[in-house]
């Protein structure tokens, strides 16, 4: 037929196609240029970021990452204790070339959060039973303009990976890998 390339249909099952993405993904691997690598490396440090996790949001999404979305679970930052613990401090102010946005899970207040918190904005996070529009909805109300894709979430709560589903989100980390063990 004309314009087919004689390769396996559509029809033909995900096994056929999951190869050729890895097979592709494993022939580009090797030919970045040092350059590029390095580039990445560094990259991955001004982000607070290992090389693997940030290496896989590109290879993923195509995309530099462009904000952190940040839950008050995994900042540490509560009602009765809003001060924002040391190593969080230290670990937010180091983040270079990217959106800092905090979720102030309830009771505590967006305000609070953002006054305690070195964060470029600070908003209402979902409800933890809200159903999945509603997440939606909420998280893109906290993205604003940015691309969802070009954010990774960093939470702490077993519901709140659910929010990176919703908000199409590049990634979701949790607190404890990106702020390291407590």
């Amino acid at each position: 037929m004309i314009g087919h390339n004689g390769g396996p249909t559509i029809e033909g099952g995900t096994r056929w196609r999951r190869h050729c993405w890895t097979a592709a993904r494993e022939a580009l691997l090797p030919t970045l240029p040092i350059e590029v690598v390095r580039t990445r490396v560094r990259r991955a440090k001004e982000l607070g970021l290992d090389y693997r996790t940030y290496a896989s949001v590109r290879a993923q999404t195509g995309h530099d990452v462009v904000a952190f979305l940040f839950s008050s679970n995994a900042l540490r930052v509560r009602a009765l204790s809003p001060a924002l613990p040391q190593d969080r401090a230290v670990k937010l102010e180091a983040i270079r070339d990217a959106g800092r946005i905090g979720l102030a899970v309830a009771p505590l207040s967006p305000g609070l959060l953002a006054v305690n918190a070195q964060l470029d904005a600070s908003h209402a996070a979902p409800h933890v039973l809200a159903p999945f529009p509603v997440l939606a909805r909420t998280i893109r109300a906290a993205l604003g303009n940015l691309a969802g894709d070009r954010v990774i979430l960093v939470g702490d709560a077993p519901l709140e990976a659910d929010w990176c589903a919703a908000g199409r989100l590049a990634a979701y980390l949790p607190a404890e890998r990106y702020f390291g063990a407590a």
